[in-house]
């Protein structure tokens, strides 16, 4: 099965339930779903950065390693709804990649976003919120967790340690930002990037219906 790692933070714990319940109402066969918890990583990986707007701003690029740097695998914030199916995303998997992100090319029009963190423009902003991993590519062996711990945001979310030609495009419909860009009917991911619809701030942010329908069939329990 294809591996879906989610991006986990416990001050927000209820996106990454909401993500996954996103998937299970889109996906037509199964995947892995595999939370990327800090705890998970005790004795593999030891977060020592003290930047960052969430706990797993570093260990996404642990994936390759992850997955013995073998086969594709995929990382997502978990702030995210899938509104199609994720093994759409898995089809459009090119092994000449390292990765495939959506490149995005915009600058943020807010300053902080959720829990006061602050939210800075820099380049290639947000690409790394979706990586679609070729995790055997060569040029990713270099990911273990003492190049991680030593290495800065910039470097990671750059991807400085590929050339741009190994650096695959996405459609923008796989990371769609409705809080930054406003709504999409043909979105197929939506990324609450400023802050999700459960944080009181971003109730009403574009498109908060869809994380609120999935919330409730999360919530779901029939009594008889």
């Amino acid at each position: 099965m294809d591996k879906i790692f989610i991006g986990y933070d416990e001050r927000e714990a209820e996106v990454l339930h909401v993500c996954i319940q996103s998937i299970l109402e889109t996906s037509k066969r199964p995947v892995s779903i595999i939370p990327l918890t800090l705890k998970s990583l005790e004795g593999v990986y030891c977060e020592s950065h003290d930047d960052g707007s969430n706990a797993f701003i570093y260990s996404r690029f642990l994936v390759p390693y992850l997955s013995d740097f073998r086969g594709k695998a995929l990382f997502i914030d978990g702030d995210m709804v899938l509104r199609s199916d994720i093994n759409e995303l898995f089809s459009t998997f090119d092994k000449m990649k390292a990765v495939q992100v959506v490149k995005h090319d915009y600058k943020t029009r807010q300053e902080t976003k959720y829990l006061g963190a602050k939210n800075e423009n820099y380049p290639r902003k947000n690409w790394s919120s979706v990586i679609l991993w070729n995790c055997e590519h060569p040029q990713n062996a270099c990911l273990t967790p003492d190049l991680i711990q030593q290495s800065s945001g910039k470097f990671l979310h750059r991807f400085s340690w590929l050339e741009d030609d190994l650096v695959g495009e996405l459609s923008n419909t796989w990371n769609w930002l409705p809080d930054e860009f406003g709504k999409r009917d043909d979105a197929k991911l939506l990324h609450y990037t400023l802050g999700a619809p459960c944080f009181p701030d971003y109730a009403d942010t574009p498109m908060a219906s869809e994380y609120n329908i999935n919330k409730m069939k999360m919530l779901r329990v029939d009594r008889f």
